[in-house]
């Protein structure tokens, strides 16, 4: 009996340690590694945010939101002049349309007008006396003339008056000089073909013969203290003196020319 009890503890003294091998093995092979964990995730400690990146938290100051104010402000009333511009240049360029938009179309039935008023002057008083028929035949034609003057006033187009009145650049052409002691310098003597305006706009200048040689037109009256001449009477002055002294260049040209012809012959 001892015999067996002590060959039974010798064989559980013998199998403890492979047992415990065993299990230290398992153990070492299973069980994982104890690490620290990574809380960012790639091994790196994570960055310090910037102090200067960070989004200011502090409310606005009452200066800043000052200057916030005046620039929307300064914005909201440049946006409201650019639409009353807008608008205020609409409305103009749609008058000019309506006022100035058969423009070209004036000027060219304007010859129409001259070739009914020189079919008019190339007959004599005496002829249309002597012949009935032409004498109706002329009439005719001044009915259509004034038929015609009668629709160019309803389109806001009027002839302008050029015989017997100053020079005016912006109205008339000088097509030539006449000798005429009896009138001023500068004076409408000849209308050569007649010129119109369309509402406040020249459509077709005057082409006009000017007196030369007479009296210096008078200067206009000068205007009270603290009154203005009238444009139009001052831009004929103008005309009239610029007029003036081309004719005066152009005398003094011709009397030194002739001068010199004359030293020399």
């Amino acid at each position: 009996m001892s015999d067996k009890k002590d060959q039974e503890q010798s064989e559980q003294n013998e199998t403890l340690p492979d047992a415990e091998n065993d299990a230290g093995d398992d153990g070492g092979d299973d069980a994982p590694e104890a690490s620290e964990p990574d809380p960012v995730g790639d091994g790196e400690a994570p960055a310090e945010p910037d102090a200067e990146a960070l989004p200011e938290d502090r409310p606005p100051t009452y200066e800043e939101l000052e200057d916030e104010t005046a620039k929307l402000k300064d914005q909201l009333l440049r946006t409201l002049a650019d639409a009353e511009n807008r608008s205020r240049r609409s409305d103009r360029e749609k008058s000019d349309l309506a006022k100035y938009a058969i423009a070209n179309f004036a000027r060219e039935i304007t010859s129409v007008a001259d070739n009914l008023r020189r079919a008019l002057s190339s007959v004599e008083e005496d002829q249309r006396a002597e012949n009935e028929s032409l004498n109706n035949f002329c009439v005719g034609i001044e009915m259509t003339e004034k038929e015609l003057f009668n629709v160019f006033s309803q389109a806001g187009i009027h002839p302008i008056e050029a015989m017997g009145r100053q020079f005016d650049h912006n109205q008339h052409q000088a097509m030539l000089e006449v000798e005429d002691d009896s009138k001023p310098a500068g004076t409408v003597v000849q209308e050569l073909q007649q010129g119109y305006m369309i509402n406040d706009r020249l459509l077709r200048p005057a082409m006009v013969g000017v007196s030369k040689g007479g009296p210096k037109p008078e200067p206009l009256a000068e205007a009270e203290a603290g009154e203005e001449k009238p444009t139009a009477d001052k831009s004929v002055s103008e005309s009239s003196q610029a007029y003036e002294k081309r004719a005066d260049a152009a005398d003094h040209e011709e009397e030194t020319s002739g001068s010199k012809v004359d030293t020399k012959l």
